[in-house]
């Protein structure tokens, strides 16, 4: 017997870490004033607790007076311009790594399911999904008539040639593509069988996908993968080697809502509708991605230039945006949180009451005050206050205590030496910084912390670096300690803590939370995940694998001649693109 889910099941909330410089698991990696995903980034029946409606409806403020519109924005007939941070250039499902990178390809590619605003799961690409009693076969049946954006038909075996793909030995994202424990996927992956044979292509519009065993987000893993046609990218594929599919990054191929038709690295994204996508064609035909930065996003939204940017949350910025009269502000909660990261590969960081101190020495109130002012809190554990996985019960809140910081540092073997700078076994207490350009945290957090830890007795050295630079040592392992932020999704589940997880660039390992972390994604009861989820938190809020600094609000600001977006916590605005109207 099967179940039948025409809606498909409501996920329970998330994947951890979109970089807010944005993902994986997932989550994304952002630059930090602005929004994510998360990253990378994220079935069950049950809604999450959280009353998203009412902070939505809490959170919007119309335009007051849209005849105050600029005349370069009405001039702009069917085209919509969205500003945002430079993104990397992966156009590919499989290989995007920051929020800015997920967000064109969410406007390219299509999966079985797609997230509604209020964190839930419903049918995107499929006509429907049959799951097994016991929760180890899933049939999804493929909605009729879908083509990708170079004429070719969608089928069934793409879904395969995607999987094989993910589960490629070569393969090096940010997925963790074996934890979905699907029937052969171990011996596709080590190169003993040339195929998956838990993956039956039943006919053009059925797969069929069997697995070992069955977690809480096994409906999420294997519906939201972005599916890509082998036709196009399978050209070059061999077993083994996706430098052929790496190849075609830039030059993306999908059965989305838009395509691209020119991309310049640091300028502009220009995109087009599909006039056959499957939901209908977009009703704005052309759709700009221009990269702007915290220094000419506003400025470029009063002249017109953009229609929508996330500017950085603050009393003033609110007061000068609404001043405008032209434009609707989404201030919503954000999924997500603002971090500063520790390479745990580096011997000083190895020991947790170094990482205390390191906490406690830090006035992160003030730096967070300071630029966000009521638009953000301090939080102590790496998830988000909109989850239903959020707890402070037991948590450590790690306020600021520069007599505690000292007292650990001394416990840990760090003595204050005669330069005034703290020394253990012949090396001096020094942090490489990597700070982000143009970003007013970093330009409130370097000055505060510079202050806090050379009163510890640590020196601090800053770079300066645009965010994507970041990003790439973050990958290399490159780094001493950085500032970013991650964007989640709905499940608390993420491979950012996970010992050799495919997230944990950090080099972070305990063994009790690979444990929890475990344990909560194979557990189906959302209380009894709950519980597990609320065990791990404490044990990291102990461990300190990083500086959580905040969770804050996002001000989505878009010119009221653009109506039709969804946006919530959860739904990032991509996914509604294709229903955005411009009002002449």
């Amino acid at each position: 017997m099967t179940k039948k889910w025409n809606l498909m099941l409501v996920l329970l909330l998330s994947l951890t870490v979109v970089l807010s410089a944005c993902s994986g698991g997932n989550n994304k990696e952002a630059n930090a004033p602005a929004a994510t995903n998360d990253t990378k980034e994220t079935v069950d029946t049950t809604t999450p607790e959280t009353p998203v409606a009412e902070e939505q409806s809490s959170g919007l403020i119309k335009a007051t007076d849209v005849s105050l519109n600029p005349e370069l924005a009405k001039n702009r007939k069917d085209t919509l311009i969205v500003g945002m941070v430079d993104p990397k250039g992966v156009f590919n499902p499989l290989f995007m790594e920051t929020a800015y990178d997920f967000y064109v390809n969410y406007a390219i590619f299509d999966s079985f399911l797609e997230v509604k605003a209020d964190g839930s799961y419903v049918n995107s690409l499929a006509e429907k999904i049959d799951v097994s009693e016991d929760g180890l076969k899933y049939t999804y049946h493929l909605k009729p008539g879908v083509t990708y954006t170079d004429g070719s038909p969608m089928k069934a075996s793409d879904y395969l040639f995607t999987m094989k793909l993910l589960l490629d030995k070569s393969y090096d994202g940010e997925s963790d593509p074996l934890s979905y424990h699907i029937v052969g996927a171990k011996e596709y992956n080590e190169g003993t069988s040339n195929d998956i044979s838990g993956i039956k292509v039943i006919d053009d519009n059925t797969v069929e996908v069997s697995l070992t065993e069955y977690s809480a987000l096994s409906p999420v893993e294997l519906g939201g993968v972005y599916i890509m046609p082998e036709s196009y990218y399978g050209k070059g594929y061999k077993q083994g080697n996706l430098e052929s599919v790496k190849a075609l990054n830039s030059k993306p191929v999908g059965s989305g809502q838009y395509k691209i038709t020119s991309y310049k690295a640091g300028q502009e994204i220009v995109m087009a509708a599909n006039e056959n996508y499957f939901r209908g064609a977009p009703v704005v035909k052309n759709v700009i991605f221009k990269t702007t930065t915290d220094s000419t996003n506003m400025a470029m939204l009063q002249s017109g230039e953009t229609d929508m940017d996330n500017i950085n949350v603050s009393e003033d910025n609110v007061e000068e945006l609404k001043a405008l009269g032209f434009l609707d502000i989404n201030i919503l909660p954000n999924n997500g949180y603002g971090y500063i990261q520790f390479n745990h590969n580096d011997k000083k960081f190895q020991d947790p009451k170094v990482r205390q101190a390191l906490t406690y020495g830090l006035n992160r109130s003030e730096i967070v005050e300071g630029i966000y002012g009521p638009y953000a809190d301090v939080i102590n554990i790496p998830q988000s206050k909109v989850s239903w996985s959020f707890t402070d019960e037991n948590i450590e809140k790690y306020d600021f205590n520069i007599e505690k910081a000292k007292t650990l540092l001394d416990e840990a073997g760090w003595v204050v030496g005669a330069s005034g700078i703290r020394e253990k076994d012949g090396e001096k207490f020094k942090i490489n910084f990597s700070a982000t350009a143009d970003n007013p945290v970093v330009e409130s957090l370097l000055p505060i912390m510079t202050t806090n830890y050379k009163e510890l007795g640590i020196e601090i050295v800053a770079e300066v670096l645009d965010f994507n630079a970041i990003m790439d040592k973050k990958t290399k392992g490159d780094f001493d300690m950085f500032f970013a932020a991650w964007g989640l999704t709905p499940d608390p589940d993420n491979t950012v803590f996970i010992t050799k997880g495919a997230q944990n660039d950090a080099g972070y390992s305990n063994a009790k939370v690979d444990e929890l972390m475990a344990k909560g994604k194979k557990e189906m009861d959302l209380e009894k995940r709950k519980e597990i989820y609320k065990e791990m938190y404490q044990e990291l809020n102990k461990d300190v694998p990083m500086i959580l600094m905040y969770q804050r609000t996002n001000m989505t600001s878009v010119n009221a001649r653009a109506q039709g977006f969804d946006l919530s916590p959860y739904k990032e605005f991509p996914f509604s693109l294709y229903q955005v109207q411009l009002e002449q």
